[in-house]
């Protein structure tokens, strides 16, 4: 790679845009010099290329002389097979780069691009003779997982990808709108729900072969009671025993009506027994589960998966899902690739008008931080903003893949919702009841919400508040952030918005608000039926909404890109396909 730069550099350096194979006079000191070396490590770099073929170099007769060197790879065509072989290696950072330092008065950037194209999507290749073919998915993000820990699972593209490696002991079926088995085979509970057994299958068997049991389970479940972020799953577990191999009961102290729901989210990961032998650091570099994919590969540019033959639920129809982790600052719009970008983020309208079908099972919202002194501590103030950041306007405005204003967690409880125009008295009126100072406000986002937050600054700034962007890092000690709630387990996600560790809300709101929260929610999982538990949610979510402790924003599309030739397609309530059920197959 080292000497591929040089090349370029002292291309870039000294061809001064002439064609391939003419001799440019240049004395080695001024070779030393462009490579940043000394005259003795540019005669050995100039041998490497020599020997390499790329240059042909003829010495001048004398010291200080000059001697003459003739480029014979073209600038551009070298440029592309090296950010091709970056790319296909994963870098596609330093290829981003390359690009950057080298691609000027070439077309190397624009066929990079269009190579992209076509690298990315389903890729059916067949072995010699067509004795075996190979089928893989290729696709781009531009953040990485945060963790494959689903103890510590938050953002849906990780529980995306956990639910590829690890299994639970039941599943949510989307289709169907019931939960149907998983790891364990049957469940009962007794009739206050305070006792839960589940029957494990046979002959589940992790990827590196040991069979699943109950010691498994255990040990995943005592584990996750000791996690910040996901023990909420089991915070009422009173025991957790085995009894048998295949055999585990859960006796809760309060009653839980939908603890079979709880067991399906992806918190409830089975892991293997003490990491399989290994310590947990080196477990979760390559995490070892029973789902459909195994990890073959786990770096900061790239995740690759491989289909697990033994899945007991059948082997998935893929080979192979290639993730591919472009650099952080890589916005697609800057760099020009958005055709190439993408991913299940990008915005795709749906058949008719787009305001119904297709829209993402949850919203996006603007939260405040009331353990923190500011502005925000008057009620007041939160709901002058509340006025002030008009949904409807919102999305008229920046458009995308915005559809419908939200009044809550649902679209369709959003749907029909009327939401007040602004009225300029009331907004002038909380603020004065506010006693609003100017102080500035600390808005902190992450990109993906950048014209969200511009949108929002500047909407308060026509009222003479002034609010700070600052990086989604400091998201923790600023007054307020723009994040969005998925709820791909319906109740049991809503639940996590409140209680999960690592939640905007269980961090932004005061402990007075998340108990009188947490009691309701026990309330709700007591209840005899879906409907009661509707009512208790819908009081929280209107608690928040009536006290401006949240300003909701707007529900999202759900969308997709696919090859014309991919089947088994739908999406699941995170957002994305899952992998063993997509196919590929081309005919006359």
């Amino acid at each position: 790679m080292q000497i591929k730069e040089q090349y370029l550099r002292l291309h870039n350096r000294f061809s001064d845009g002439k064609q391939s194979g003419v001799p440019i006079d240049v004395t080695l000191e001024e070779l030393a010099k462009a490579l940043h070396c000394t005259v003795r490590n540019a005669k050995l770099i100039l041998r490497k290329l020599v020997d390499e073929g790329w240059v042909d170099w003829l010495p001048g007769r004398g010291r200080g002389n000059y001697s003459q060197i003739t480029f014979q790879a073209g600038k551009e065509q070298f440029l592309l097979n090296l950010v091709i072989g970056l790319a296909k290696s994963g870098d596609y950072r330093q290829a981003f780069d390359m690009l950057g330092a080298y691609g000027d008065g070439t077309q190397a950037k624009e066929r990079f691009l269009d190579w992209l194209n076509g690298h990315f999507g389903y890729k059916k290749e067949e072995e010699a003779e067509g004795a075996h073919t190979t089928d893989t998915l290729i696709f781009p993000v531009l953040y990485p997982p945060r963790t494959l820990d689903p103890a510590l699972a938050t953002f849906a593209f990780d529980s995306h990808l956990q639910r590829q490696i690890f299994d639970r002991l039941l599943n949510f079926d989307e289709q169907l709108g019931r939960i149907v088995p998983g790891v364990a085979h049957h469940w009962e509970a007794n009739r206050d729900a305070t006792e839960w057994t589940f029957y494990l299958r046979k002959g589940i068997r992790f990827h590196h072969g040991q069979e699943l049991t109950s010691v498994d389970v255990l040990f995943s479940f005592e584990r996750l009671r000791s996690h910040a972020e996901n023990k909420w799953l089991l915070r009422e577990a009173e025991t957790i025993e085995a009894l048998g191999p295949r055999v585990v009961r859960i006796r809760l102290r309060k009653p839980n009506r939908i603890f079979d729901r709880f067991m399906c989210s992806v918190g409830a990961s089975i892991l293997p027994a003490h990491f399989a032998g290994q310590d947990e650091g080196g477990f979760w570099r390559l995490p070892i589960g029973t789902g459909p994919f195994r990890v073959v590969s786990y770096s900061k540019h790239r995740i690759e998966l491989a289909a697990y033959p033994h899945y007991y639920q059948g082997r998935p129809y893929l080979d192979g899902v290639d993730i591919v982790i472009m650099p952080a600052d890589c916005d697609p719009e800057s760099i020009g690739f958005t055709s190439v970008l993408h991913t299940w983020d990008r915005h795709r309208q749906d058949e008719g008008d787009g305001r119904g079908a297709g829209l993402r099972l949850g919203c996006t919202m603007l939260s405040w931080n009331v353990n923190r002194e500011g502005p925000q501590q008057s009620e007041a103030f939160r709901r002058a903003v509340r006025m002030i950041l008009h949904p409807g306007e919102m999305i008229a405005e920046l458009g995308g893949p915005r559809a419908i204003p939200a009044f809550g967690y649902r679209p369709d409880e959003s749907r029909g919702r009327v939401i007040d125009p602004i009225r300029p008295e009331r907004v002038k009126s909380a603020l004065k009841e506010s006693g609003y100072d100017g102080a500035a406000i600390r808005l902190a986002v992450y990109d993906k919400y950048k014209d969200d937050a511009a949108w929002i600054q500047k909407r308060l700034s026509e009222w003479g508040i002034r609010a700070d962007i600052q990086s989604h890092r400091d998201w923790e000690d600023a007054d307020c952030t723009v994040s969005s709630i998925v709820l791909a387990e319906d109740e049991v996600c809503e639940i996590e918005s409140y209680e999960n560790g690592a939640s905007v809300l269980r961090l932004y709101l005061d402990e007075e608000r998340l108990l009188w929260i947490k009691a309701r929610i026990d309330d709700a999982l007591g209840a005899e039926n879906r409907e009661d538990r509707r009512m208790t949610f819908r009081e929280i979510e209107q608690y928040l909404r009536d006290e401006a402790s949240v300003i909701f924003l707007y529900h999202r599309h759900l969308n997709a890109f696919l090859h014309p030739f991919v089947h088994g397609m739908s999406l699941n309530p995170l957002g994305w396909v899952d992998f063993k059920d997509v196919w590929l197959e081309k005919h006359d």
